[in-house]
């Protein structure tokens, strides 16, 4: 017994050792010579910024991403790097803000922009790294997928013009969902087409058919159709639900409540808390409430009065798609004005509860300094003015003394005139004696 819980005791420690070991470690530190040794690899990369709050709570959760995905044998591997260290790098990747994770795989980066748990980033990171479209080769692997995915979509039939947009499609939105394809045999006993090749969409315990001239493009109709009818909704499915332009009614509730209730053209979901509601629409929701958002131009409706049974809810809709309720918000130039104001106020807000001596820093500085050259600027001003008031004394003293000395001239040339006749009388009295002699 002492014997094998020696050997226990020694397995941990090795164990142990191992996982502290650098050079076992599941996250790799990257730095500017990524991106000339990234191409062979797939790569799951953190881009963050050290004085980031959010940057720091995924840190954890990056390092059991690395895990995971190391002890399943994925081929990914998985990387964080300082964006303001090696911010040319960062541009050169598209990073706009803190954290931003991206799958580089070859050429192609793709953005995850789901929630940031690990099991969320996991299985973004095993769908985006395989094939854009996966193979259904049997009816048994087909009613494994079905169970396993809320939303499965799938192409039937062969080779077609079809087929290749819906590989391209595939490709652009393999970041959000999965895509099969399979043989009609594989389907037949679930689906029932009217032709081929097709598009099929599963969810909600039902499928839907691609129709070109219908649904309009299929990168559209995909985009549309990846939800399922009724979800629970956060920051990051709403933000997803924006690319749909769909009208999003959303119940605000203290506890989950979940209903049947969905449509085809409305979205029906339900948000925990009013937080995040409160932050879009720049005001106040009770809870619990209902509020229908238009993700196509931004606006929402809110009810006249509280809801509090099902033919309410029906006539708030309903006024709401006949145009006869009252929108809010939007997407003018006022409401952005609004929306950059109150963004910039969150911000700091945000930057100052995290961190109050980096808020004093970021924000303190630059007002010191242009307090500063404003004041330097408006004595700078008074000085000027000061000087050229003096200026314009001393010019005024100038012209004043260049008057005088004009008078002083013109008074002197008055007496040498007067002079000159004086002297001329005297001569003309010298003389006369003399000519009377003459005489």
């Amino acid at each position: 017994m002492a014997a094998v819980r020696a050997s226990y005791v020694c397995g941990v420690a090795v164990i142990a050792a191992l996982l502290g070991s650098p050079g076992l470690a599941f996250v790799e530190d990257l730095d500017d010579t990524f991106k000339d040794t990234r191409v062979n690899d797939v790569w799951l990369v953190d881009f963050y910024a050290p004085w980031c709050g959010y940057c720091k709570k995924l840190e954890p959760i990056w390092n059991d991403v690395g895990l995971e995905l190391k002890s399943s044998g994925s081929p990914v591997r998985v990387g964080k790097m300082d964006a303001t260290a090696y911010s040319g790098m960062a541009s050169e990747f598209g990073v706009r803000g803190y954290p931003t994770i991206k799958l580089l795989k070859g050429d192609l980066a793709y953005n995850y922009k789901g929630p940031r748990t690990k099991d969320d980033i996991v299985e973004f990171a095993n769908r985006v790294s395989g094939p854009a479209v996966r193979a259904l080769p049997s009816k048994h692997m087909f009613e494994h997928m079905i169970k396993r995915h809320d939303v499965l979509f799938v192409y039937v039939g062969g080779e077609s013009p079809l087929k290749e947009k819906y590989s391209d499609v595939a490709s652009e939105l393999i970041v959000y969902t999965y895509f099969f394809s399979a043989s009609e045999e594989v389907v037949s006993e679930s689906v029932s087409l009217a032709e081929l090749p097709a598009v099929v969409v599963f969810k909600d315990g039902s499928y839907f058919t691609y129709d070109e001239y219908e649904d309009g493009s299929l990168s559209s109709w995909v985009n549309k159709e990846r939800f399922l009818g009724y979800l629970q909704i956060d920051g990051f499915t709403l933000y997803e639900l924006g690319e749909t332009g769909k009208l999003v009614a959303i119940a605000v509730i203290e506890e989950k409540d979940p209903t049947e209730e969905s449509g085809r053209d409305l979205q029906f979901g339900h948000m925990d808390g009013n937080d995040y509601i409160n932050s879009l629409i720049m005001g106040e929701v009770a809870v619990p409430s209902v509020v229908i958002l238009n993700t196509s131009n931004e606006q929402y409706f809110l009810p006249s009065e509280p809801i509090h049974s099902m033919e309410q809810l029906v006539q708030f809709i309903s006024s709401v798609l006949n145009g006869s309720a009252q929108a809010y918000g939007g997407d003018g130039i006022i409401q952005r004005i609004k929306r950059v104001a109150f963004d910039a106020r969150s911000t700091i807000m945000s930057v100052f509860r995290s961190s109050p001596l980096l808020g004093c820093f970021l924000f303190g500085l630059p007002l010191g300094v242009i307090s500063l050259m404003c004041y330097g600027i408006c004595t700078a001003e008074t000085d000027d003015g000061t000087e050229d008031m003096d200026g314009l004394k001393r010019e005024g003293l100038t012209d004043e003394e260049d008057e005088e000395e004009e008078d002083d001239r013109r008074r002197a040339a008055e007496l040498d005139d007067m002079d000159d006749g004086e002297n001329e009388e005297e001569d003309a009295r010298e003389k006369d004696p003399e000519e009377k002699k003459t005489d």
